[in-house]
């Protein structure tokens, strides 16, 4: 079976690069990826693929229907958003929607799995069971794509007993994947405040109340979170990437604008955290004479492969692309939707290697210059339906 898909991953391989190609010119965001669900209806209709739905407004679904069909259904998940992002590549396929761009690798999730599906029909014949691949949308904004899939029934009729995401890692060289049993990825927070003083001249301070030294001191003072409060067993992560004080050099503004995030990965701490940081946030600023408006946006939650799964998707991995391209990944604190399924279904994330340092391919994803080595599309495809049909033989 390995031999044959790898042939027929080997066979797509062009086509499936041409449809990456496209889709990374015409990127769209998140939960605006019309033309993008289009293309991918498009293209399963030039397939064959008959069992197709839409879902999540922008979102589709597939299901590939094997021998005795009704025995067990896995997901298998690509997301198809973009970034806003001005792509500074100079390639062929460079995106013609300034602005917007495919720096997380969509594109290549997306593409890849249309192979992956290709290759699943090839096979219908040769597996028992039923796959539910899932083209989702908007991964990179609140509240998730992955959350409104699961509360339009996504996951259901038929039911998945177990969903599989595959996402490119320009840390990885081309030729290899990566995993990680357990705990993988943190939750994600957005936190909103504003601090609000009494603005004046600069040089007569202490008639004003300044916000802009609250300010200083409520970012200072939050840190105790992580490293006085946070048990220290548990990774956190508190950082403030937005402040705005639109004073001047002799003006005290009247407020301060502030913009951060709050990850970790268990969560019972997650909320005291949230009560943590709001208490302090306010009393900080009263005893400036200050108050402060502050929100925190719940967002995704932590994401937990689960290790029985993950532990056999391993081994069938190493027998596809042998044991010394399978890599052991660190927990990471960046934050993804597909969490959402993780804490529903047994759910496996792993990662497929992009990089290749000859080419000069080392940019990381969410940067204007990110791209891949595009032979990781052979792997990419022909892993995910390996993968697939392991577990549903399992």
């Amino acid at each position: 079976m390995i031999t044959e898909i790898k042939s027929l991953a080997k066979q797509y391989t062009n086509e499936i690069k041409d449809i990456r190609h496209h889709i990374h010119k015409n990127p769209e965001l998140s939960f605006e990826e019309y033309n993008t669900q289009k293309f991918i209806l498009k293209k399963l209709e030039e397939y064959e693929i008959k069992n197709v739905k839409t879902i999540a407004n922008t979102g589709v679904i597939v299901l590939i229907k094997g021998e005795n069909s009704d025995k067990k259904t896995i997901a298998l998940r690509a997301d198809i958003d973009a970034l806003p992002i001005t792509e500074s590549n100079e390639v062929e396929y460079k995106s013609q929607n300034t602005g917007v761009m495919h720096a997380c690798g969509h594109d290549v999730h997306t593409s890849c799995m249309l192979g992956a599906i290709k290759i699943l029909d090839k096979l219908k014949n040769n597996f028992e069971g039923t796959v539910k691949v899932i083209f989702q949308p908007g991964e990179e904004k609140l509240p998730g794509g992955a959350s409104i899939v699961i509360k339009e029934g996504g996951l259901k009729n038929p039911d998945i007993t177990s969903i599989i995401g595959q996402h490119v890692m320009p840390l990885l060289p081309v030729g290899t994947i990566g995993f990680r049993k357990g705990l993988y990825m943190a939750s994600t927070d957005e936190i909103y405040m504003t601090v609000i003083g009494k603005g004046g001249h600069g040089a007569q301070p202490h008639q004003n109340i300044d916000p802009v030294t609250a300010t200083a001191q409520i970012i200072t003072s939050l840190q105790q979170v992580v490293s006085r409060i946070a048990p220290p067993i548990i990774p956190s992560v508190l950082s403030f990437g937005k402040i705005e004080a639109k004073g001047a050099t002799n003006i005290i503004p009247d407020k301060v604008y502030l913009e951060g995030t709050f990850r970790t990965l268990n969560e019972d701490w997650r909320e005291k955290a949230h009560e943590s940081i709001i208490k302090i946030a306010k009393g900080v600023a009263e005893s400036f004479g200050c108050s402060c408006e502050i929100e925190i946006r719940k967002g995704y939650p932590f994401l937990k492969n689960d290790e029985t799964l993950t532990d056999k998707l391993i081994n069938h991995a190493k027998e596809y692309m042998g044991a010394e391209n399978v890599k052991e990944l660190d927990m990471w604190m960046a934050a993804e939707d597909f969490a959402y399924y993780s804490q529903i279904v047994p759910a496996c994330f792993y990662r497929l290697g992009t990089r290749n340092e000859s080419k000069n391919i080392i940019s990381n994803v969410h940067t204007s210059t990110f791209d891949i080595d595009e032979n990781a599309i052979c792997d990419g495809m022909g892993l995910m339906a390996w993968l697939a049909i392991c577990e549903l033989n399992d």
